[in-house]
Parts: structure tokens; C-alpha cells; sequence
């Protein structure tokens, strides 16, 4: 990604829950159109960098941009990132439709648009038949690839992936990395996973290692 244009940027990111309980400070850059991982066994700080990044989570010191504006100082619906999380977070009472549609219709966004942006997400990720089915009719394989449609409908910046292929087999696991590289090179969306699995983190362009709430090069993370 030499000399492409930096879609966000991490500085000094730093949570602190207590005098002993600290992440970071954390520092890196993801370019526009890349695939990124966060490589770091559990409990190391990867989600908490995640939920600071999508404002779930204040930061104590440093500061996050996108596209050069400062991020950070802005509520969690004003970020413009994606979610994508291990369980699916999908609502068991909406159809796969429904589930896609719903953060355009928050937005608003007229009933025809909703129609052809929640019909190309389905075709995207390989399932144009179930828009009528409901989260329980479905397999996890399949519940996690709606669960990327209704991430990038809004078409965000960022996707945020964590641990998405936790709950699946190999085969399923596989097509949803697959479907996450495909977003980042086709959908020109800067990608941010979180994985503990090397083999998983090895489907992206670039990883880093977190250990211990810091990043660790990867020449000296062992």
C-alpha cells in the first residue's frame, strides 16, 4: 500500500480503567483500500482499541482521525464505520431484509434506494434468495455474511471486524475472509480486523501484534 492515501490514523491511542489496567499507547495507520489486522492473544487490548476507534469506549490520551478530520470528539452513530462482530448481531425478530435495511432506515433513505442497496449487498456476499428468511433459517456461515451486507450497505469508511470467523468452521471461515478482502480491494473500504489466529490475520495486506495493550513489530513480537 506504498503511497497510498491514509484513511485512518491511530496516535498514542491510550484507555486507562485503572493505575494497573491500561491499553496502549497505541500508533498506527490503515490506507484507504487495505486490509488490516490486529494479531494479539485475547485479553491484550485489540477489542478495547476497536471500541475506541468506533467511540464505544473514551479515550484517555491520543487521538484518532479519518481522512485527516479528527474522529475521536465525535458520537459513535457520526463515525461512519461498519461493525462486523463474532456472534452475528443480528436481530432474530427482522428478516434478513430488515436486518440489512435497518441503519438506512434510520438514515432516512428513500424506500426504492433501500430496495436496490440492501438487493446488491445480498448478491455481494453470495445470498440473493434469503431476504425473506429470518436469522434462526439460517446457517452461521450465512448469518455472518448478512451480518457484512448490513456493515457496508451504509457504504462506511471503516469496517471493523472482530473476531468474525470465531463461531464458524474452516470452509465458512474462510469464505468470510475472502468476502472481507474482496470489500477492501472492491469497495475501496479500509478494513480493520481483530483477530487472535495468525492464520486468519494472514488473509490481509498488513498486521500488526498487540501484546500487553502496545503494538510489537512483527520482527520482534515473538
Amino acid at each position: 500500500m506504498d503511497g497510498g492515501k491514509v484513511k485512518l490514523d491511530v496516535k498514542g491511542l491510550t484507555r486507562r480503567f485503572s493505575p494497573q489496567v491500561t491499553v496502549g499507547p497505541l500508533s498506527f495507520q490503515v490506507m484507504e483500500g487495505e486490509f488490516f489486522s490486529l494479531l494479539g492473544p485475547s485479553g491484550c487490548g485489540k477489542t478495547t482499541t476497536l471500541r475506541c476507534i468506533g467511540g464505544f469506549e473514551t479515550l484517555s490520551d491520543g487521538s484518532i482521525e479519518l481522512d485527516g478530520q479528527r474522529l475521536d470528539d465525535r458520537p459513535p452513530h457520526r463515525r461512519d464505520v461498519g461493525l462486523v462482530f463474532q456472534n452475528y448481531a443480528l436481530f432474530p425478530h427482522l428478516t434478513v431484509f430488515d436486518n440489512i435495511a435497518f441503519g438506512l432506515r434510520l438514515r432516512r433513505i428513500d424506500k426504492g434506494q433501500i430496495g436496490r442497496r440492501v438487493g446488491q449487498m445480498l448478491e455481494l456476499v453470495d445470498l440473493p434468495n434469503v431476504a425473506a428468511r429470518y436469522p434462526a433459517q439460517l446457517s452461521g456461515g450465512q448469518q455472518q455474511r448478512v451480518a457484512i451486507a448490513r456493515a457496508l450497505v451504509s457504504q462506511p469508511d471503516v469496517l471493523f471486524a472482530d473476531e468474525p470467523t470465531g463461531a464458524l468452521d474452516s470452509l465458512n471461515g474462510e469464505r468470510v475472509m475472502r468476502l472481507l478482502s474482496a470489500a477492501a480491494r472492491d469497495a475501496d473500504v479500509a478494513v480493520v480486523l481483530v483477530t487472535h489466529e495468525p492464520r486468519v490475520a494472514a488473509y490481509s495486506d498488513r498486521e500488526i501484534v498487540v501484546r500487553d495493550g502496545k503494538t510489537r513489530d512483527l520482527a520482534t513480537a515473538a
